[in-house]
């Protein structure tokens, strides 16, 4: 059964006279610890299904069911829940508190599930142990680098142990040493039986995934298996 499935989706927006259409028709489906990477330029389409797969916005029509259960349907409050339960978010601008240390960046996800701050505490400071950070959970991100913040906010999302972590573009700022260990660890991550979609423009990022997913004018282009999937399976 998939994780995702998608069918029929578009999501359209009116400029002025004009019908803008953003996703046109999209049928997917994807599957727990697949490794997919969404690329297309600019205008493409790939922003806009980052937003639907993170419940962030809601198709125009057309059904989206996460783990079974069927999004398109949800109010607000159960969107909200369902990308706390369900979702990992790794954004290209880390998107991290900063007058929060790394324990309390990696912790937040947790406080609204009425876990104990001990235990909540410990989750942290396990997930920041697998990122490699555990020398580094009382700096405050603009002690640490570009690659150590960003390792801080992929700490964030494993913390709740989602079914998918979505990365935006999670490499975009940061240099290619740096570029090299993050996709590592994310190769790492699925290696683990993580489920990772990755949203970007540079086909050397999505050459790490095993699957990509081509878009272009709000369609699926090319959905293929990468050489990196040939070599582990």
């Amino acid at each position: 059964m998939a994780l995702i499935e998608l069918s029929s989706i578009t999501k359209y927006y009116e400029m002025g006279d004009q019908v803008v259409k953003a996703l046109d028709g999209i049928d997917i489906e994807i599957f727990k610890n697949d490794y997919v990477a969404f690329i297309g330029s600019s205008g493409s389409g790939k922003s806009t299904m980052l937003n639907i797969l993170g419940c962030l916005d809601k198709p125009t029509t057309g059904q989206y069911y996460l783990n079974s259960k069927n999004v398109e349907i949800m109010d607000a409050n159960e969107l909200s829940e369902i990308r706390n339960l369900e979702i990992g978010f790794i954004f290209q601008s880390f998107n991290l508190l900063p007058r929060a240390t790394a324990l309390g960046n990696v912790m937040q996800p947790l406080v609204y599930r009425s876990i104990g701050l001990r235990k909540r505490k410990e989750m942290a400071m396990e997930a920041l142990s697998r990122v490699g950070l555990e020398d580094r959970t009382d700096h405050l991100p603009n002690q640490l680098s570009g690659g150590q913040r960003q390792r801080v906010a992929i700490a964030r999302a494993l913390v709740t142990t989602p079914s998918i972590l979505l990365a935006d573009e999670p490499t975009g700022n940061l240099d290619s040493q740096t570029t090299i260990e993050i996709m590592q660890l994310f190769d790492e991550l699925h290696a683990e039986g993580h489920t990772l979609i990755v949203v970007t423009h540079e086909d050397e990022i999505a050459q790490h995934c095993h699957r990509i997913i081509e878009m272009k004018d709000g369609k699926i282009f090319k959905d293929g298996t990468t050489a990196s999937a040939k070599v582990t399976h």
